[in-house]
């Protein structure tokens, strides 16, 4: 078997390190494709490989068809709308993310957002201390539920919104108080922490109506995706709210004329930074080479996320 590690933005030397001997020990080999610049390297590269690794690599039907060995196609982390799933499917290709090996980096980040923004981006003038405020989580999956303990251990009052855990338990095991509805979640929240991925269903669902309901001074978090942002809504909140606070570790598209409208209330990091520290890159390469040697040799698929037949006509 042949195993293609392709990152534009390469893992540390100790993921690679270890992620050659994960496939050494199953007598695989492994090509690097490191700091590419061109899709053209990416397309020759994946020609004659059984297993792909990517990061937040661009995993295209045009990729997906140039690999014509392919088996299995593994990002990194947990987000995967970097991978054509209907292709992959069509191609008989598995397509597996590692959910929560990014996770505790993510919260980490989350929360150094929120005390940045509450001290005024570290510039002089008097902040707000984050103990007693009320941190709102909007989405509760492995990195919601982290953002809500760390949280908890500041001080902060902890409410989270998802419709799709049904048991009051979860919440209640992290002291955690799960709210009825996004509304009342956006309403309640001096701070807003947003964890729900890109999907047709949430894409620019974070709106002007939302942004407006929030408590006066509040600031949204975004370490999810840019695309749930409606950034037309959002241009308009911080124009009619003042008080109003936006950060993100994605880029808008509308990065320039939100720093201008916003000043000291809107930052962006140049580069997505959630999962960017040497232990979840480590923890996310090696995951993903388990992944595919357990695949590969006992057809374990456990976080496949394209399980179902594709419907390709």
């Amino acid at each position: 078997m042949k195993v293609l590690v392709a990152t534009e933005k390469p893992f540390a030397k100790k993921a690679v390190d270890g992620i050659k001997n994960i496939f050494a020990e199953a007598g695989y080999e492994v090509v690097l494709l490191e700091k590419y610049t061109d899709k053209a390297e990416l397309l020759a590269a994946v020609g004659d490989v059984d297993a792909l690794i990517v990061r937040s690599d661009k995993v295209t039907k045009e990729v997906i068809d140039a690999a014509k060995q392919l088996k299995i196609v593994v990002r990194a982390g947990a987000g995967y709308d970097n991978v054509d799933l209907q292709a992959a499917s069509a191609n008989n290709v598995a397509v597996m993310n590692t959910p929560g090996q990014n996770s505790n980096a993510v919260a980490e980040l989350a929360l150094a957002m929120m005390i940045y923004m509450s001290r005024n981006q570290f510039t002089p003038g008097t902040g707000i201390e984050l103990q007693g405020k009320t941190l709102g989580i909007h989405a509760y999956g492995n990195v919601g539920r982290l953002v809500g303990r760390k949280a908890k251990a500041l001080g902060l009052n902890v409410i989270a919104y998802d419709p799709f855990i049904t048991e009051r338990v979860v919440f209640d095991n992290d002291g955690v108080e799960p709210v009825g509805s996004v509304e009342e979640l956006y309403a309640a929240s001096d701070f807003l922490s947003l964890h729900i991925p890109a999907t047709e269903q949430t894409k620019k669902s974070i709106n002007y109506k939302l942004l407006m309901s929030m408590p006066q001074g509040a600031t949204l978090v975004n370490t999810a995706r840019k695309e749930v942002i409606d950034e037309d809504g959002l241009k308009a909140a911080l124009t009619e709210r003042t008080d109003l606070k936006y950060i993100t570790d994605i880029a808008p598209d509308a990065t320039s004329e939100l720093a201008e409208l916003a000043g000291k209330r809107f930052f962006a990091t140049p580069k997505k930074m959630g999962a960017e520290t040497a232990e979840a890159n480590i923890n996310a390469g090696l995951a993903a080479a388990r992944q595919i040697v357990g695949y590969l040799e006992r057809g374990e698929n456990r976080f496949q996320l394209n399980k179902k037949p594709c419907d390709c006509k």
